[in-house]
């Protein structure tokens, strides 16, 4: 355990910090789920909407710093890269 008043600060900042940025984590990651599950179901509109509101999601995950800018980069392409493809398949 921490002996000064700065550390023991640092850990309850960084506690509250952790649980506040889980909520963020998970809700980015429900929407590149729904992502995947209407680009598996093979409607466009639909997969087009999700693939959107997911992109969206990451890029404001990445801009708190919540998580690295090149995972966000990464989790969005491969998003758009399986909706290139549904695309270019129907």
């Amino acid at each position: 355990m921490a002996n000064h008043k700065s550390a023991l600060k640092r850990i309850k900042q960084n506690e509250k910090r952790r649980l506040r940025n889980r909520k963020f984590r998970k809700t980015a990651r429900t929407y590149v789920k729904q992502a995947r599950t209407a680009l598996d179901s093979g409607d466009i509109a639909a997969a087009r909407e999700a693939t959107r509101e997911a992109v969206r999601k990451l890029d404001q995950v990445a801009s708190k710093g919540i998580i690295h800018p090149k995972n966000a980069a990464r989790r969005k392409s491969r998003l758009m890269k399986q909706l290139a493809q549904l695309e270019a398949n129907s």
